[in-house]
C-alpha cells in the first residue's frame, strides 16, 4: 500500500511540476511580449517627435528595423531592406490597425530561424505610418536555453516531494499499523479525524467478532453438555440391562428412561440443526402472504391434546390477519411459544393465543398463567440453552433452544418481540409485525 500511495503522490507531483512550468512559461512569454511592445512603442514615439526627416541610415545588422509606409501602403523607407523592391504593405495587420485605430501591432514567426518578429505601427500626423520591428527568440528557444537549469530545478523539486511523500505516508499509515499490531486496544490509537469513523467501525466489528466467537464457544460447550447428559443416561441404563443387573420391572422403567432421553436427544439435535440453518441459510427463504390466524388455529388444534395432558386450557381469539413472511418459520414460532406456555404452566392453568391488529400492525400474543419469569431472567430467556429453572426444563423435556429459534425468526421478519412476566402470575410474549 505504501508503494502505491507513494507512486500516486509522485505522479501527482510530476504533473503539478510540469503544469507549473508550462504556466510559468506562458506567463513569462506574455510578460516578454508586453515588454517588447512597450519598448517598440517608446522608440516609435521618440521617432514621431523627432520627425521622419531624421530617420537613421540603413543598417542590415541593426537590432531595430524602421519602416515608413505611405497612406497608399507603399513603403517610403526601410532601415534594413531596399524599399523600392518591397511589396505594398497595406494588407499587413499592424498597418491596417494603424490606419483604422491609430496604432497597431503584430507578431510573425519565422519557421526557418525559429524566431518571432514583433511589429508596432503608429499613424503619423501627415497620414503616413511609422513601423518599428524587432526580432526575439521564440518561447521554445528560451525554454531550450534554460533546459539544464530547469531540469536541475525539477530534480530538486522531485527529491523534496519524495521526502515529503515518505513523511506524509508514514503519518497516514502509522495509525493503521498500530491498529493492526494491537487490534484489542484500538481505542488508544491516536489517529487523525478522518480515520476516527474507520477506527470506530473496525473496533465495533472486532468486538462483534469477539462476542460472536465467545458465543460460539459457549454454544459449543453447552451443546456438548446437553448432548452428554442424555447420552450418559442412555449408556448407563442400557449397560445395566445388558449385564442383567435389573429385574423385569426395573428393565421396563429403564427402557422408558432410555426412550425419554432418546427423544430429548432427538429434539435437541433437531433444534441445533434448525438454529444452524437459520444462522447460515443455504438459500433465501421464500416469503409470501400468510394468514397468521389460520396458522394459529392449526397450531392450537395440534397442541390441544398436549395441553389436556398437562391439564392446561388452550384457546385462540382474534381475527384473520395477513402478514408477509415464511409460513414454515411462522408455524415454528407459534409451536415453540405455545409449547413453552403449556410446559411451564401450572395445573388447571390456561394459555390464550391472540392474533389481531393494533395501530394498523398485525400482532401475535401468547399469554399463559404459568410460573412466570423473574425480571433478572427476562432478557436472557431468548439466549441459547438458557433456562430459568433447569430441573423443571429437563423434566418437561425442553431443550432450551425454542425461544432462541423464535428470536431468530422474528429478527428475519423484522418484527418486534416483547416479553411481560410476573413470577407466579404468568407470561405474555408478543410479536408485532411492523
Amino acid at each position: 500500500m505504501k508503494r502505491k500511495i507513494n507512486t500516486q503522490m509522485m505522479y501527482v507531483a510530476v504533473m503539478a511540476i510540469f503544469a507549473t512550468v508550462i504556466a510559468l512559461t506562458a506567463i513569462f512569454y506574455n510578460l516578454l511580449k508586453e515588454q517588447v511592445f512597450d519598448d517598440l512603442r517608446s522608440y516609435a514615439l521618440i521617432l514621431e517627435k523627432t520627425g521622419t526627416s531624421q530617420l537613421p541610415d540603413k543598417d542590415r545588422d541593426s537590432v531595430l528595423r524602421i519602416t515608413l509606409v505611405g497612406n497608399d501602403g507603399q513603403v517610403l523607407f526601410d532601415s534594413v531592406a531596399d524599399e523600392k523592391e518591397m511589396e505594398n504593405h497595406a494588407a499587413r495587420k499592424e498597418i491596417r490597425q494603424a490606419f483604422s485605430e491609430g496604432e497597431g501591432k503584430a507578431i510573425r514567426r519565422s519557421e526557418t530561424l525559429s524566431r518571432n518578429t514583433y511589429y508596432y505601427a503608429v499613424l503619423l500626423s501627415d497620414g503616413n505610418v511609422l513601423r518599428v520591428a524587432k526580432e526575439s527568440s521564440s518561447p521554445f528557444r528560451i525554454i531550450l536555453r534554460f533546459l539544464p537549469v530547469l531540469a536541475l530545478l525539477v530534480a530538486v523539486l522531485l527529491c523534496i516531494c519524495a521526502l515529503f511523500s515518505r513523511f506524509l505516508i508514514k503519518s497516514i499509515v502509522r495509525p493503521i499499523e498500530e491498529m493492526a499490531s494491537d487490534i484489542d486496544h484500538m481505542d488508544s490509537v491516536e489517529g487523525y479525524p478522518e480515520l476516527e469513523p474507520f477506527i470506530r467501525t473496525i473496533n465495533e466489528q472486532h468486538k462483534d467478532i469477539v462476542k460472536s466467537a465467545d458465543m460460539r464457544q459457549e454454544f459449543t460447550a453447552n451443546v456438548t453438555h446437553e448432548l452428554k447428559t442424555p447420552l450418559t443416561s442412555i449408556s448407563g441404563y442400557s449397560e445395566l440391562i445388558e449385564n442383567g443387573m435389573v429385574g423385569e420391572e426395573d428393565a421396563i422403567r429403564f427402557a422408558k428412561e432410555i426412550h425419554r432421553n432418546a427423544n430429548r436427544l432427538l429434539h435437541l439435535i433437531n433444534d441445533i440443526i434448525r438454529l444452524s440453518e437459520l444462522d447460515s441459510p443455504a438459500e433465501p427463504t421464500p416469503f409470501e402472504q400468510v394468514d397468521l390466524y389460520d396458522l394459529a388455529q392449526n397450531c392450537v388444534e395440534m397442541l390441544q391434546m398436549n395441553a389436556e395432558n398437562h391439564h392446561v386450557k388452550l384457546a385462540l381469539q382474534g381475527r384473520k390477519s395477513v402478514v408477509y413472511g415464511s409460513r414454515q418459520m411462522l408455524d415454528e414460532v407459534l409451536f415453540n411459544l405455545c409449547d413453552n406456555a403449556i410446559r411451564y404452566n401450572v395445573e388447571n392453568g390456561s394459555v390464550l393465543v391472540t392474533v389481531d391488529e393494533e395501530d394498523d400492525n398485525v400482532f401475535l400474543s401468547v399469554k399463559d398463567t404459568g410460573i412466570g419469569i423473574d425480571r433478572e431472567h427476562q432478557q436472557r430467556v431468548f439466549e441459547r440453552f438458557y433456562r430459568v429453572d433447569k430441573s423443571r426444563s429437563k423434566q418437561t423435556g425442553g431443550t432450551g433452544l425454542g425461544l432462541a429459534i423464535v428470536k431468530h425468526i422474528v429478527a428475519l421478519h423484522r418484527a418486534e418481540l416483547t416479553l411481560e412476566s410476573q413470577p407466579g402470575k404468568g407470561t405474555e410474549i408478543k410479536i408485532t409485525f411492523v
